[in-house]
């Protein structure tokens, strides 16, 4: 999920509270695509090597900002001291265990104010890797497991990779427009992108599913209930919703597949009749993939 906090008072060194989001453990216990019986496998199985990468990054990030944070230094009181430079900010300050609102800041967190008036551009990129405390990336990156493993096995690392980047891009953008007077960090619009993805897919590949039914209605169930977590206090729910429509849009885009029946002439068996060749798409397929492409150009323009 996506943390926010308030900006921090620069001239506070030592009282920089953190208020980040309630964590939703309503994550998906299986991938919906397990249930999601499709009535024949012709597609390449990909073996997955970028999702695992993004969950070492994340680690590899979250350590670093504990390590700039260094809580004994500028802190008279912090969780867990024992760890030296590592320790925690104290509970009540951030309660999701972690560093405060100040290093956020200064790692890239996004905050309006710094993307518009300076010109920091980049803070729409770096916030999708940073996590407000130890609960916050064990969600999160629970969550692109069971999320993003299955789908880099059925797309490949370019689509999956490039899906993740534009939505948690896309998550960014929407929470910086509406939440002007908060630091926002992590990486749940990349994620709400990946299960957006997943339910454009299932709709533009409708015929190669058995299942049909029961499928979208696990998917949208899930979709909904970790939407609903964000009505609760300091959740950014702006990033889950601008992660989701993007990452819906792109499926359309990248996660098209050939109908079932579907046999290329090129790699047709010898003697097999050509009437029998079917299109590669259905129409409907050409008008999602259309209309998703006019809606993302749109978006980037406008």
């Amino acid at each position: 999920m996506e943390a926010r906090a308030p900006a921090p008072a620069p001239e506070r060194r030592g009282d920089n509270a953190i208020h980040p989001l309630v964590i939703s453990t309503s994550i998906p216990t299986s991938h919906p695509s397990s249930s999601l019986t499709r009535s024949h496998q012709p597609f390449k199985r990909w073996i997955p090597w970028l999702i695992p990468s993004f969950l070492v990054i994340n680690i590899i990030v979250f350590v670093v900002t504990m390590y700039v944070n260094n809580c004994p230094k500028n802190s008279s009181s912090c969780f867990a001291r024992f760890l030296g430079r590592f320790s925690f900010q104290r509970l009540k300050e951030n309660p999701l265990i972690g560093p405060s609102s100040t290093t956020l800041l200064k790692m890239g967190g996004l905050y309006y104010s710094n993307v518009v008036k300076r010109h920091q551009g980049w803070r729409l990129v770096t916030c999708i890797w940073l996590h407000a405390g130890v609960v916050h990336i064990l969600a999160n990156m629970l969550s692109l497991l069971l999320i993003g493993i299955r789908l880099e096995q059925e797309f490949g690392f370019v689509r999956i990779g490039l899906l993740y980047l534009i939505s948690g891009l896309g998550g960014s953008v929407m929470s910086a427009l509406f939440l002007q007077g908060s630091i926002s960090v992590g990486a749940s619009g990349a994620l709400f992108g990946l299960l957006g993805a997943m339910l454009s897919e299932l709709i533009t590949n409708w015929t190669i599913y058995v299942n049909k039914f029961a499928a979208l209605f696990t998917l949208v169930f899930i979709v909904v209930v970790n939407l609903a977590v964000g009505i609760l206090p300091h959740v950014d729910n702006f990033a889950h919703i601008g992660g989701f429509i993007s990452g819906f849009l792109l499926g359309f885009v990248f996660l098209i597949r050939p109908q079932f029946g579907w046999v290329s002439r090129k790699h047709a068996p010898l003697g097999y009749p050509p009437g029998s060749v079917r299109r590669k798409h259905k129409k409907y397929q050409y008008i999602l993939w259309i209309m998703a492409a006019f809606l993302l150009i749109s978006g980037l323009v406008f």
